[in-house]
């Protein structure tokens, strides 16, 4: 299949045909690697979609799927592409990790699915990315090169071609100074932030502040006391001086990205779908308004694997946008020693 095919699906008949057929192709050819083990002839998505009692030739539906296992990223390569290696740093994200965890890896083989996917989701939740000046409050990430938050933070500041688009430390007095300077100039700013940033950025002088937009990218990484989002919110907007808050949902493991413009109700693009599953049966999908854990299918994710089970908890409304409501503790997914060697 083309790889570019998904950025231009809009139908929900589009999106589950896509689907079924990408599904096909990873549970055939994803190769999920030990790391340095590439040498394996087997398909290993194959081995676990088998010992799920799933008879892949049968699968007619999207609620037909299986997902894998978020925690694999951390032990395994989870790669369906021809090339047998990545060149460069570029194409392999590293999630950021706390004291004492593994950090999962994703290789990303075609570094220009995820640059089209996450300029396309901007594009579509925000307008032209020209329109803005990018502002970037990101320490934690910052230090981690292979981020893939970082790196769509560089790409899109590259992209709005503003002089002040930059990252900046959340208690550099310059952020306030450039945020002051492009609201006078009547420029629309988009500061995006990590939560425990946010709250400690130097507030901003009082003013028009129509063409700020502040967007929380999640988690204080053990640097705060974990607050509510409304909490959080409430104290961001008062702080900057806006009526409400955005918010980005993303991964490491995934291309894709869900946007919130301020209401917590998250929204996807159209080649990205969330799914919520019983907390104490994982192969149970829950109907909207029920709380559970999210499945998430990324088109956007050709070459690794489309069907991923996360352990963020929420729940799924009847349009298909989605709330984030927490994490599970102590969470490795039940299935995952199906694999082991």
């Amino acid at each position: 299949m083309n790889p570019t095919s998904v950025f231009t699906i809009r139908t929900k008949n589009d999106f589950e045909r896509t689907a079924l057929q990408l599904f096909q192709l990873q549970s055939e050819k994803n190769q999920v690697y030990p790391f340095g083990q590439r040498t394996q002839s087997h398909g290993v998505y194959k081995k676990y979609v088998e010992q799920i009692g799933v008879n892949r030739k049968k699968v007619k539906s999207v609620s037909q799927i299986p997902f894998l296992p978020i925690e694999f990223f951390k032990t395994h390569e989870v790669i369906t592409s021809s090339r047998k290696s990545v060149s460069g740093n570029q194409n392999l994200f590293l999630s950021s990790g706390t004291t004492g965890t593994e950090r999962s890896k994703h290789y990303v083989s075609d570094i220009s699915l995820y640059e089209k996917s996450f300029r396309k989701s901007f594009e579509l939740f925000y307008g032209d990315v020209k329109k803005y000046a990018i502002l970037a409050l990101l320490p934690g990430y910052y230090e981690n090169r292979n981020s893939s938050l970082i790196y769509m933070m560089q790409d899109l500041i590259k992209q709005s071609k503003n002089k002040h688009g930059a990252f900046y430390n959340h208690k550099d007095e310059n952020l306030s100074q450039a945020i002051k300077i492009l609201l006078q100039n009547k420029q629309k700013v988009i500061l995006f932030g990590v939560s425990f940033a946010l709250l400690d950025c130097l507030p901003l002088e009082k003013g028009e502040k129509k063409n700020l937009i502040i967007i929380e990218t999640g988690g204080m990484k053990g640097r705060r006391e974990e607050i509510t989002r409304e909490e959080l919110h409430k104290t961001l907007c008062e702080k900057f001086g806006v009526k409400k808050i955005h918010s980005e949902y993303g991964m490491t493991e995934l291309l894709s990205q869900a946007y919130s413009n301020g209401d917590g109700i998250f929204k996807s693009p159209p080649w990205m779908k969330v799914f919520v599953r019983d907390a104490n049966d994982p192969f149970q999908i829950l109907t909207h308004g029920k709380t559970g854990v999210f499945n998430i299918i990324d088109l956007a994710n050709i070459n690794s694997c489309s069907f991923i089970a996360t352990q963020d908890i929420g729940r799924i409304n009847k349009d298909g946008s989605f709330e984030v409501l927490g994490r599970m503790d102590n969470s490795d997914l039940r299935g995952c020693n199906l694999l082991a060697e």
